[in-house]
């Protein structure tokens, strides 16, 4: 089955999500509502939400529980990329203008918190106190994550375990506790939900490192923003880092990014010299070596239908252009 039948097949469930996710960004603030719907009507590719109802299927698929976490970690990814945008001064989020751009700070960090409130709200109607244990500490660690990002900026000496931390935080747990909360909202087994869990994870990592390359090598029609946004906003990631520490031209590197005010010409050079320096290519097999142990902890679930979608899902992201 392909990428695109797999969204087919839930194209009825993922409508109700849309719809879902639509009422509960509805304010009665005329300035809150079009800014909370701005970045939904963006889209996306709503990989969490599909992660929930996939996972479901490994327990009671027929639960009308699953449909409100999907939308839950939805509502929650939505306002950590409000907020994100404001912590990164980003002015475009998916070729649109971001909210924090189109009004400003303020009104960005007051519909990240309308947004997430919502989705805590929606999540109340689940009474499993494991399931809210989950993801409280997953928020914690989102939130942990923001604050060392913002502390790490422009840090060239940060090592690869800092790195893989921030990622883990800023990425794979949100995708991680998807994939175990659609689990557990189907009443699937511990040991399932646990599973599915590392699963979500470890595909989770090898989507940020594929991110974090594709800045570097994806097109601005391609990413919905300008390619190098990361560097330029100091959020140093692992082919930057590599080739700052271990690569070729390490020396030469060195030398540009102490320069202040750096032109254009400049940051073209940065950047070219971080893609000739072998850092794509290290990342690049740090995030295949992800995805084979989230391949390993497929092969140790059921056969279920699902377990092929996974799959395929799997494949997409190691492959993915954007």
């Amino acid at each position: 089955m392909s990428l695109s039948a797999i969204y087919r097949q839930l194209k009825k469930d993922l409508n109700n999500i849309e719809t879902e996710l639509e009422a509960a960004v509805t304010a009665k603030h005329p300035i809150l509502q079009q800014a909370s719907l701005q970045l939904l009507k963006a889209g996306g590719k709503r990989i969490r939400p599909v992660f929930v109802l996939l996972s479901s299927e490994f327990g009671d698929r027929q639960r009308s529980l699953v449909n409100n976490v999907a939308v839950t970690l939805e509502l929650i990814h939505m306002a950590s990329l409000v907020h994100d945008d404001v912590v990164d001064n980003a002015d475009l989020r998916r070729g649109k203008e971001t909210v924090k751009a189109q009004w400003d700070n303020r009104v960005a960090m007051y519909t990240g918190d309308f947004i997430f409130a919502q989705a805590l709200d929606l999540m109340s109607e689940f009474e499993n106190v494991k399931a809210h244990e989950v993801l409280s500490k997953a928020i914690k660690e989102m939130s942990l994550g923001e604050i060392v990002q913002s502390q790490n900026q422009g840090d060239w000496q940060q090592n690869l375990r800092q790195y893989l931390l921030r990622i883990k935080r800023k990425t794979a747990i949100l995708m991680a506790v998807s994939c175990q909360l659609g689990a557990m909202a189907a009443g699937a087994s511990a040991s399932i939900h646990k599973k599915l869990y590392y699963f979500g994870y470890f595909t989770g990592m090898s989507f940020q490192i594929t991110d974090d390359i594709l800045d570097f090598v994806g097109t601005e029609a391609q990413l919905g923003k300008p390619a190098g946004s990361d560097i330029k906003q100091g959020n140093l990631t692992l082919p930057a880092l590599y080739a700052y520490q271990w690569g070729e031209n390490q020396n030469e590197l060195q030398q540009l990014v102490t320069m202040t005010n750096k032109s254009k010409d400049e940051w073209d050079q940065i950047i070219k010299v971080i893609k000739q320096s072998g850092g794509i290519d290290y990342a690049q097999g740090l995030s295949d070596r992800y995805l084979q142990k989230a391949y390993d902890v497929l092969h140790t679930l059921p056969d279920e239908p699902a377990k092929s979608s996974l799959r395929k899902i799997a494949d997409y992201i190691g492959k993915r252009k954007y």
